[in-house]
């Protein structure tokens, strides 16, 4: 099965990939890997704002992991890399936090759990979750991905 029908059979419309917001591209292929940069969490073109611990809930912090899991995949899709996946590798999760929280594993799931889904085992992967105090635009999460590409 395709990621594509796959993305069906679990009823996901991928959003549109975002152009980057500043001087770099979205994916370097390179040496059999893809190098997805930092993906936003935008829902239906809105980008979810705040910080974990003070105005976003722990359920919002992780769809917002997911919103930018989907982003990822959309990013790949773009490339034309997206049918390449042979497995995910590493993801690095960004969670805008207090200094206090300190559930970012949990926030990172929500972008680990749809790897899984969308990829099965391949999905699986290696992964950081890290608190920060400030993303790009104020965003809530921010993930990245290296992936390994089938020849």
């Amino acid at each position: 099965m395709t990621i594509t029908a796959k993305l069906a059979e679990l009823g996901i419309t991928l959003p549109k990939a975002a152009a980057p917001v500043a001087s770099y591209v979205p994916v370097v292929a390179h040496g059999g890997f893809a190098h997805v940069s930092g993906q936003l969490p935008f829902v239906d073109g809105v980008l979810i704002k705040g910080r974990l611990g003070e105005d976003v809930s722990l359920d919002d912090g992780k769809a917002a992991a997911r919103a930018c899991a989907l982003m990822i995949v959309a990013q790949l899709e773009a490339a034309g890399l997206l049918d390449r996946v042979e497995r995910i590798v590493k993801l690095g999760a960004f969670i805008n936090c207090t200094a206090d929280f300190t559930d970012q594993p949990e926030v990172a799931n929500g972008a680990s759990d749809l790897m899984e889904q969308v990829f099965g085992d391949a999905g699986k992967h290696a992964r950081a979750a890290v608190g920060v105090p400030a993303l790009p635009r104020g965003a809530a999460v921010e993930v990245d991905a290296i992936i390994a590409l089938k020849a």
